[in-house]
């Protein structure tokens, strides 16, 4: 199967790392389902792709509402009529606030969006995959380098993100049956529109103080998902780590 056959979906591909991944996706050939919730983002994704633009279907979605994923799966079934990869990207933070003053309502939308919505999405894909002809497919969760070190006031996203990582390696032992592959890729300031002040102003460090921090071209990202899509289902990158290379996260703290 090349990729021109192959048909992904990408949730939160309106902005950073989803906009760019499933850019790059459509750049090698792939079918591209862009979901989000703002519809004039993934309009504006899908107009970027130029000439591949004809191989995306926008789908607005809101990941913390069951219905409305069953709705994204069961439209990519009509339109394309299988899946190969799902990039369960889409994400939230919580304000930087003080552990002991997050709101219920702050942590439970960070819960929703990072943990319950990545398995209710995983859910339907386990459900397309396993019936369709060729079966299989292959699974990319966002963990982020907060899977493994946190940032200061950062509970709610740190502790998805650390679920992230036994829900990935739980997709990958359960999907083996059903030839679904299950990875994950960990990235470590990427530059987006919410990280350039992360080199221009500086944010908070483990000792207290506010400092800048080197970033990566987000393409590097992309191209790196795009790696992993494209392994054969015999084969998987069952974790990956790219991150800009003096950030502080060997060493953090």
């Amino acid at each position: 199967m090349t990729s021109s056959d192959k048909i992904a979906i990408v949730t939160g591909a309106g902005t950073g790392i989803g906009k760019a991944s499933a850019l790059a996706l459509l750049s090698d050939g792939w079918s591209v389902v862009l979901a989000g919730r703002r519809q004039n983002l993934l309009e504006a994704t899908r107009e970027q792709a130029k000439d591949a633009a004809a191989r995306s279907l926008v789908v607005q979605t809101d990941v913390r509402d069951p219905t409305s994923i069953k709705a994204l799966f069961a439209r990519t079934a009509e339109t394309f009529g299988r899946l190969d990869m799902l990039f369960n990207n889409a994400g939230a933070f919580s304000p930087r606030a003080l552990l002991e003053d997050l709101t219920y309502e702050e942590w439970t939308n960070v819960v929703e969006t990072n943990l319950t919505g990545v398995f209710l999405c995983t859910q339907e894909a386990f459900r397309m995959m396993k019936e369709q002809d060729p079966r299989g497919g292959r699974i990319i969760n966002n963990g982020s380098i907060s899977a493994h070190a946190p940032r200061p006031n950062s509970a709610p996203y740190t502790a998805t993100k650390h679920a992230i990582t036994g829900l990935t390696k739980s997709t990958a032992l359960d999907g083996r049956k059903y030839d679904i592959a299950c990875g994950q890729i960990d990235i470590g300031n990427a530059e987006t529109e919410g990280t350039s002040r992360m080199r221009d102003v500086g944010v908070p460090q483990a000792y207290g103080e506010i400092a800048k921090e080197p970033v990566m071209d987000i393409e590097h990202v992309a191209q790196a998902v795009v790696y992993m899509a494209n392994l054969p289902l015999e084969s998987n990158v069952q974790f990956m780590t790219i991150m800009a290379t003096k950030m502080p996260f060997i060493g953090r703290g």
